[in-house]
């Protein structure tokens, strides 16, 4: 119940940057980046991504842009999950995809992007 609420929470603070990180995905797809586009939302700088400007976020979240390839690289996606992740990933179209590191852990989120 309190992730369903902390996920609330957070998307509340996201909902003026939603253009702004589609816009960011947008351009790591056009790019030939990566087709799997990930945000990572951490209350603490993280070496994962590239940084955006994080004083942007309310609630003082950390943002990185970064790509599945990034992690596996890392060994955050072991190279033999790499499929189900492709299988679970929404259209980054329509979502966002975010990787949020706090106190509990780290999870992964999808949250539409309008």
């Amino acid at each position: 119940m309190q992730k369903e609420q902390d996920l609330k929470t957070l998307e509340e603070e996201l909902k003026h940057y939603k253009t702004l990180l589609g816009t960011v995905a947008d351009t790591i797809i056009e790019q030939d980046v990566s087709s799997y586009p990930v945000f990572v939302l951490s209350r603490d700088a993280i070496e994962i991504g590239i940084p955006l400007n994080t004083e942007m976020i309310e609630g003082s979240w950390s943002v990185n842009a970064s790509s599945l390839e990034e992690f596996v690289a890392k060994q955050l996606v072991l190279p033999d999950k790499v499929d189900d992740f492709k299988t679970v990933y929404k259209d980054p179209a329509v979502f966002l995809c975010l990787f949020i590191v706090d106190k509990s852990g780290a999870t992964f989120v999808f949250i539409p992007r309008y």
